[in-house]
């Protein structure tokens, strides 16, 4: 690690479909700019985005944690130190991702929960109309394997009555980039 960088601090926002990952992170990256805090944030879904699925045809190439990596690294040679991370499953593969950005980065998990009707509602609107039932379905269930699968020291965060601001002011306080 370059020795006048502080050590890489991660927030990993994971969830559901629908839940509103994307949206918080933006949201979060206003207030984290408006109060000048240094961060980059980094929409995971991306890394790795192909057909066919790299995760598949190619589990061992670790196509998402090798684009995390050079992507952070060109931030981190800016002076960056502070990362967002929205993916679906980060929460889960947060070991792997943290060693993907290196230098013994510090880690904070949050899994973002919703109800199914909020969700229906959200992914309704994503579509300009109702949702289709096998997403609704399809989110359910990731849901259900995420609340279960992710580790107990994962925040689990409930975005059904709050608005994006009020949930990413409430993961800033929690990583401690705000106060």
């Amino acid at each position: 690690m370059d020795e006048q960088l502080p050590r890489p601090e991660v927030l990993f926002v994971g969830g559901r479909s629908g839940v509103g990952k994307s949206t918080v992170a933006a949201a979060l990256h206003d207030l984290l700019a408006a109060a000048e805090v240094r961060h980059v944030v980094i929409e995971g879904d991306f890394l790795d985005l192909a057909w066919p699925a790299p995760h598949l045809e190619h589990p061992e190439a670790r196509l998402a944690e090798r684009n995390l990596a050079a992507v952070w690294a060109n931030a981190r040679a800016l002076g960056h130190h502070r990362l967002v991370l929205t993916n679906t499953v980060s929460v889960l593969e947060a070991p792997r991702l943290a060693a993907a950005v290196g230098d013994d980065a510090l880690v904070t998990a949050v899994l973002l929960r919703a109800t199914d009707d909020v969700v229906r509602d959200r992914l309704g609107r994503r579509a300009g109309g109702s949702a289709r039932a096998a997403d609704v379905r399809h989110s359910a269930t990731t849901a259900r394997m995420l609340d279960t699968a992710a580790p107990i020291h994962v925040e689990r965060v409930d975005t059904s009555g709050s608005t994006p601001a009020e949930t990413a002011r409430r993961l800033g306080l929690l990583t401690g980039w705000l106060s």
